[in-house]
């Protein structure tokens, strides 16, 4: 009995210290390399926001962030590790849209909640899509490509980066709103997708600028249309699909931050200033805009709402293109 009664002596004495020594941990946070976990290969939209993000938050943070590659499965292997990685604040985890859309179109069940195993901690950036062609394509503009595919269907197809991406999912609109009958042939990722319709395998695609703008520049591939509300100051000449005959065509790529659930709220409260603070900064801002992407820089409540309102409307166009899971 007396022992009893000294172990709960004891464990009453080091309780408070050991709060006490967590909340200094948490204080301190971060005390060593942070890392960024991108679900995608190199050199796509995703990795190219997190890279920009990267370097800026670590000069906030005062500690080296890094971008780590996981690439698979439409973005779940990068998105399963960071979902069962420690809620410490050093596994962080940037992606798209596809994030939100992959539930609805993945036949197999993810091991993960795209929502309850996440902890949402800033919108970064969104960008519109670029609509383009294999330049072979006679057509000049969205409208004169939706009527040769019309005529002859057999002669085109659509490329995606990946199944349920936000490229994936403006195409199927696309199709919806023009009642067009071409198949989407999926690719592993953007740079494969965009070298077939450079060569003409397949003979269109949606995708952000940042991976098709610089082949729009060198000519070898033509653009149709933009999926924003307005014209791109990087392409002027380039029609918006609402001036192309398709009111209320808008159609964005979207890039988040999250970290694993269950973030201490202090350390996500430091992460989501952090990020604010760096998608502020001009030469940040800069980068971004020159790649055609909007920087935006919310706080993790902001961004959970908007999750939520961007889910109604991908729900929405899976269900009316009948796109069957896979």
């Amino acid at each position: 009995m007396k022992h009893s009664a000294l172990r709960r002596r004891i464990a009453a004495f080091l309780l408070p210290l050991g709060l006490m020594m967590v909340g200094a941990a948490h204080a301190q946070y971060p005390t060593k390399p942070v890392r960024i976990v991108v679900p995608h290969a190199p050199g796509g939209a995703v990795d190219g926001v997190a890279r920009i993000l990267a370097t800026k938050l670590g000069e906030i943070l005062g500690q080296a962030v890094t971008v780590e590659n996981r690439a698979g499965a439409s973005g779940t292997i990068g998105a399963e590790f960071v979902a069962k990685s420690p809620p410490d604040g050093y596994t962080l985890y940037v992606n798209a849209s596809i994030h939100t859309i992959n539930p609805y179109v993945m036949k197999e069940k993810t091991r993960f909640d795209a929502v309850k195993d996440f902890t949402p901690l800033s919108t970064l950036a969104q960008g519109p899509l670029l609509f383009t062609v294999y330049p072979g394509v006679p057509a000049k503009n969205a409208a004169e490509f939706v009527a040769l595919a019309k005529a002859d269907s057999k002669k085109y197809a659509f490329a995606t980066s990946g199944f349920g991406s936000a490229g994936h999912l403006g195409e199927e609109f696309l199709k919806l709103r023009a009642g067009l009958d071409i198949p989407i042939v999926l690719y592993k990722g953007a740079a494969p997708a965009l070298t077939d319709v450079i060569g003409g395998q397949a003979q269109a695609m949606m995708d952000p600028i940042l991976s098709s703008g610089p082949f729009v520049k060198s000519g070898k591939l033509k653009p149709m249309a933009i999926t924003s509300s307005k014209r791109s100051p990087l392409f002027p000449d380039v029609p918006t699909m609402i001036e192309s005959g398709y009111p209320g065509f808008e159609f964005y790529s979207w890039y988040g931050l999250w970290g694993p659930a269950h973030l201490p709220k202090d350390i996500a409260a430091k992460i989501e200033a952090a990020a604010m603070k760096a998608m502020q900064a001009p030469e940040i801002r800069e980068r971004l805009i020159s790649q055609g992407f909007d920087p935006v820089g919310s706080n993790g409540a902001d961004f959970a709402r908007f999750i939520g309102e961007e889910d109604i409307k991908y729900a929405k166009i899976v269900k009316d293109a009948n796109i069957q899971a896979q």
